[in-house]
């Protein structure tokens, strides 16, 4: 088992910075360390005057995500429409965030902690800064300027890739709202307030398939890489990154357009 003490000279090698806001995705399949214990030595690390965030995204809560196509897979067009119909609505305090790994679940369900409102795109916080940095999460902006990664970005948070790759770095969205021209625009589905109460609302088209690419070009001495029970660990300041991926996705953008 994974020792919390010589887990926080992990994190403390890879910078994570005492009193700062850090937002972390990991992956802690194959290290045999339990999720309050990873939980536990970050915080340590952060100290009592940092925040830790993680997304807690429902994309089960959908009729178009791949989450919500495997849960309806095999059933026929009367099945689905019973399904649909029983669906619970998203509640921040009970709604589980199973496909985000249980470093994710684990803060979540962590007494104190704080979660943002949006029904699909939610993220969870512990720490003095999470009531003010997870606010207001209109519920028609899953992660633009109206979401948590807007203020995330403006308080210097650090972005914290714990034995995963840019590929699953959600931060990066921020970036897609911010290209020139902007993303273009598609209609989402989910359940609120109560059991099959469909809400319908337009936001950007995200498209994470370039983020990997994206981490592969970013320049060396934006990143802090270490390493943990066999994979990467990348710590970076959020600003500058997602800055240099505006750059990527715009020229991405424009070669479509």
């Amino acid at each position: 088992m994974a020792d919390r003490a010589a887990l926080r000279a992990v994190f403390e090698r890879a910078g994570v910075p005492l009193g700062g806001v850090l937002m972390v995705h990991a992956s802690l399949s194959g290290t045999g360390a339990a999720p309050e214990t990873v939980r536990d030595a970050l915080l340590d690390a952060l100290g009592p005057g940092g925040t830790l965030v993680v997304p807690a995204f429902t994309p089960e809560n959908s009729d178009t995500s791949r989450a919500h196509r495997q849960l309806i897979e095999g059933l026929d067009e009367r099945e689905v429409l019973a399904f649909r119909a029983t669906m619970p609505p998203y509640d921040p305090d009970t709604t589980p965030c199973p496909t985000m790994g249980a470093l994710a679940e684990c803060v979540r369900t962590t007494p104190g902690a704080v979660r943002s409102a949006h029904p699909q795109t939610s993220l969870a916080g512990l720490g003095p800064r999470a009531p003010e940095l997870l606010d207001g999460h209109h519920p028609h902006c899953h992660l633009g300027e109206r979401s948590p990664l807007a203020r995330l970005y403006e308080a210097d948070a650090r972005i914290l890739l714990l034995r995963v790759g840019f590929e699953v770095c959600s931060a990066l969205h921020l970036a897609e709202y911010r290209t020139t021209p902007p993303p273009p625009r598609r209609t989402y589905r989910c359940v609120v307030e109560d059991k099959g109460n469909w809400a319908e609302y337009e936001d950007a088209a995200l498209d994470d398939s370039d983020f990997a690419a994206v981490g592969d070009r970013l320049p060396s001495d934006l990143l802090v890489r270490r390493e943990w029970s066999g994979r990467p660990v990348v710590q970076f300041r959020m600003r500058p990154v997602i800055d240099e991926a505006i750059r990527q996705l715009s020229r991405r953008t424009s070669r479509l357009a």
